[in-house]
C-alpha cells in the first residue's frame, strides 16, 4: 500500500478534468458551427444531430491530443515541482494559449465555411501567403460578424472559470522511487492512449482517421462538416500530399473512355480575339437567365445586364465549377486543370510546362494578357500566370490610381473594367483574361452607388448587381473599340458564394456557375441555350476549337461547340472526396474506392444507390471511368505530362 501512496492520483484526476473541459467546449463549438450554418447543413432531427456529435468525439480526440500533447506531458512528467503554484501557473498559460488558438479556428470557420463550404484546411495558408491585407480582412469579418468574437470570448472566459474551479494542491513526494515508478507507468499508459486517440483506434491495420472518415457517419455529405472540427481538419492537412500515383485500369481503357487528348479541325479564316471574364464569386443562383427552368419559388435575378447578354449568346445553364477557390477557377478555366482534394496550383507539381489556352494562343501569334485589379501577386495569379505564359500582366500597380482602390481587395470593378476595355487590343489578334474583384466579402460597393441597387436577401446580392452594372458599362466602352466585332467573349464564375435559394443548398449545386459564350460576329454562331452538362475545364478546348487550333489538346474537358462529341465527365471535390458526374449518375471517390453513387438528378446527394446498383452495368462502368480519370490525372500531374 505504501507503493500506491505515491501514485499521483490528484494530478491525474485534475488532468483528466482539464482534458474533459476541452471535449465539452469543442462540442459547444460544434453546435454553434452547425447553428450558424444550418441552412447549408441539413439535419433532420435531434437524434441525428446527437449521432453526428457523438461520432465527432473521435475527431475531437485527435485535435485535442495534437494541441495538448506538451501540456499533458508536462502535467505528468516526474519533475517533483509539478504541484507547485508557479509550475501550475505555467501550465495554465500553456493550456490556454494553445487551446485558445486552436479553439479560435472553429469560430473563424463559422464565417469562413459560408464561402468555402468546407472545413478549414492548411490550404488557407497558401491563400494567405499571397495577400497583404489579411489583417484588414480579419477585422472587417469581425465587424460584420460580432457574434463570433463575442461567443468566442464568452466561452473562453467560462472555460477559464471552470478550469480554476479545481486546482492541484501542492504535494511533495515522500518516497521518490515509487513516485518515479508510478510516473513512468502513467506516462507509458498515457502515451499508448494518446497514440490510439490520434490515430482514431488501436488497430495496426487501420490508417489514422482523416477528413474522409467523417463521411462514414452521415446521411448526406455536407453533414461530414459537423462531425469534423476545424482544428482537426487544419492539422490533419498540414504537410499532406494527396498526389499519389494509382493504377486501376490499363492505358487503353483511359484512351477509349477518358480521351485526355482531343483534336478539332475547324477552319477559321480570320482569328477572333478572345476576352475571358472570370467573375468573382459568380454563382449561377444570382442570374435569371440560368434559372428559367429551375422552378424556384419567388426567384429574383440580380444580374439584369448579364441576363440580357445571355439572350444574345450561347449559354449553358447546367455548368459546374471545378474548384472551390479563385486560383482553382484560374487553373480550370485557362488550363483545363480541376482542383481535387489538394489543389494543383498549391502543389509541388504546379511549376511545370502546361498546355493551356494561353500557350495555344501564344503559339498562334496572339498577344496574351491577364488583368486583375488587386495588388500584383494577390491570390497567386501573377505566379500562375507566368507559368501559363501570359505576355503581359496588369494589376493594381499598372492601374496606378489608388483613389479607385476599395481599401481591402482591389480596384473597384467599374473603373478597372473601363481601364481593361481601353487598354487591350493594341495588338491583334489578342487573348485576354480579366478577373473581377468587387463581388466578394466584405460585400461593399462604392459609396456613390449607395441606394442604387437592391439590397436583396443576402449580402452578396448588392455587390453582384454592382459588378453586373460594371460589366454593362464595360460593354458600352468596348463596343466603340475597333476590335469589338471580331471578338469572342466568355463569362463564368470562379466559384460560388453565399446561397439563398434551397435549390443551391444542394451539394453539387454549390459548384453551380454560369457559362456564356458571346460574340457580335454571327459567323461564330454562338446563340441559344444548351442544357448539356458543362464545366469550367470545357472553356479552354472550346476556345481552342473556335480559333482553329488543329493540334492535339491536352484537356479533360471538351469543346462545347464541336460536332465531334465526347461524353462529359464533370469533376470536382468537396475538400474530402472527389466527385464525378458521369452519364446518369454522380460518383464520390475517396482516392481508393467509390464510396457513393447517386442519381444525376439527386444534386443534394441524399440517397446513396451503391447497394441497389451493384449489378447495374452503367454504374459499374461509371465507377471504372471515375477511377480511370483519377488515375490519368495523377499520372499527368505527378509525371509532368501536362503539356
Amino acid at each position: 500500500m505504501k507503493l500506491f501512496k505515491e501514485f499521483r492520483k490528484q494530478e491525474v484526476l485534475v488532468l483528466l478534468y482539464r482534458i474533459f473541459l476541452a471535449y465539452f467546449f469543442y462540442q459547444i463549438a460544434r453546435f454553434l458551427f452547425w447553428y450558424f450554418n444550418k441552412d447549408l447543413i441539413k439535419i433532420d432531427s435531434v437524434s441525428d444531430y446527437f449521432s453526428l456529435s457523438f461520432h465527432g468525439i473521435a475527431f475531437d480526440t485527435t485535435a485535442i491530443l495534437y494541441v495538448n500533447a506538451l501540456f499533458i506531458l508536462l502535467s505528468i512528467i516526474p519533475v517533483i515541482i509539478n504541484t507547485k503554484k508557479s509550475y501550475q501557473t505555467f501550465l495554465f498559460w500553456l493550456y490556454f494559449i494553445t487551446n485558445g488558438i486552436a479553439y479560435a479556428m472553429n469560430f473563424g470557420d463559422m464565417v469562413y465555411f459560408r464561402f468555402s463550404q468546407m472545413r478549414l484546411t492548411s490550404a488557407a495558408l497558401q491563400v494567405a501567403q499571397h495577400e497583404s491585407n489579411i489583417f484588414k480582412v480579419f477585422t472587417t469579418s469581425v465587424a460584420q460578424n460580432p457574434f463570433v468574437l463575442i461567443g468566442f470570448i464568452g466561452l473562453m472566459i467560462l472555460w477559464i472559470f471552470l478550469y480554476k474551479k479545481i486546482k492541484v494542491q501542492e504535494n511533495k513526494p515522500e518516497k521518490r522511487v515509487p513516485y518515479f515508478i508510478w510516473s513512468v507507468i502513467t506516462l507509458c499508459i498515457t502515451a499508448v492512449l494518446a497514440v490510439g486517440g490520434i490515430r482514431g483506434d488501436f488497430k495496426h491495420s487501420t490508417r489514422p482517421i482523416n477528413l474522409v472518415d467523417a463521411n462514414r457517419f452521415v446521411k448526406i455529405p455536407a453533414q461530414g462538416n459537423v462531425v469534423l472540427n476545424s482544428t482537426f481538419s487544419f492539422f490533419r492537412t498540414l504537410n499532406t500530399n494527396n498526389f499519389k500515383e494509382v493504377h486501376f485500369v490499363d492505358e487503353k481503357f483511359i484512351e477509349q473512355n477518358i480521351h485526355p487528348y482531343k483534336e478539332y479541325n475547324r477552319e477559321v479564316t480570320e482569328k477572333p480575339n478572345i476576352v475571358i471574364f472570370i467573375v468573382e464569386s459568380f454563382g449561377r443562383e444570382y442570374s435569371g437567365a440560368f434559372n428559367k427552368d429551375k422552378n424556384i419559388k419567388d426567384y429574383v435575378s440580380y444580374t439584369p445586364f448579364i441576363d440580357s447578354l445571355a439572350g444574345q449568346s450561347l449559354i449553358f445553364p447546367n455548368t459546374f465549377a471545378n474548384g472551390r477557390q479563385s486560383i482553382h477557377g484560374m487553373s480550370s478555366v485557362l488550363a483545363g486543370i480541376p482542383s481535387l482534394t489538394d489543389a494543383f496550383t498549391s502543389s509541388p507539381y504546379s511549376n511545370q510546362k502546361i498546355q493551356s489556352i494561353v500557350s495555344v494562343c501564344n503559339e498562334m501569334g496572339y498577344d496574351t494578357s491577364f488583368y486583375h485589379g488587386a495588388p500584383n501577386g494577390s491570390m497567386g495569379f501573377l505566379g500562375f500566370g507566368n507559368i501559363l505564359g501570359f505576355k503581359h500582366y496588369f494589376g493594381k500597380t499598372e492601374y496606378n490610381n489608388d483613389n479607385d482602390f476599395d481599401g481591402i481587395w482591389a480596384i473597384w470593378d467599374e473603373p478597372f473594367l473601363q481601364y481593361f476595355a481601353k487598354n487591350v487590343g493594341k495588338k491583334q489578334p489578342f487573348m485576354t483574361t480579366v478577373f473581377t474583384a468587387s463581388s466578394h466579402h466584405p460585400f461593399k460597393i462604392p459609396e456613390k452607388y449607395n441606394g442604387k441597387f437592391k439590397k436583396g436577401k443576402i449580402q452578396m446580392h448588392e455587390p453582384i448587381q454592382y459588378t453586373d452594372y460594371a460589366i454593362r458599362k464595360y460593354f458600352e466602352t468596348a463596343k466603340k473599340q475597333p476590335w469589338f466585332n471580331n471578338t469572342i467573349f466568355v463569362f463564368t464564375g470562379d466559384h460560388t458564394n453565399e446561397i439563398y435559394y434551397p435549390e443551391y443548398d444542394k451539394t453539387m449545386n454549390r459548384f453551380a456557375v454560369p457559362l456564356i459564350f458571346y460574340s457580335p460576329n454571327p459567323a461564330y454562331n454562338l446563340k441559344g441555350v444548351n442544357p448539356e452538362l458543362a464545366q469550367q475545364i470545357d472553356i479552354y478546348p472550346t476556345l481552342a476549337d473556335l480559333i482553329g487550333y488543329h493540334k492535339k489538346i491536352r484537356s479533360w474537358g471538351r469543346s462545347l461547340v464541336s460536332e465531334k462529341q465526347y461524353s462529359p465527365i464533370i469533376a470536382n471535390s468537396d475538400g474530402t472526396v472527389e466527385q464525378f458526374i458521369i452519364g446518369n449518375y454522380i460518383y464520390r471517390f475517396d482516392g481508393k474506392e467509390i464510396v457513393g453513387i447517386f442519381d444525376q438528378s439527386d444534386l443534394g446527394l441524399e440517397k446513396n444507390l451503391m447497394d441497389q446498383l451493384r449489378s447495374d452495368p452503367e454504374a459499374q462502368k461509371g465507377k471504372q471511368i471515375a477511377k480511370a480519370w483519377y488515375q490519368d490525372y495523377m499520372d499527368r500531374v505527378i509525371n509532368r505530362k501536362m503539356n
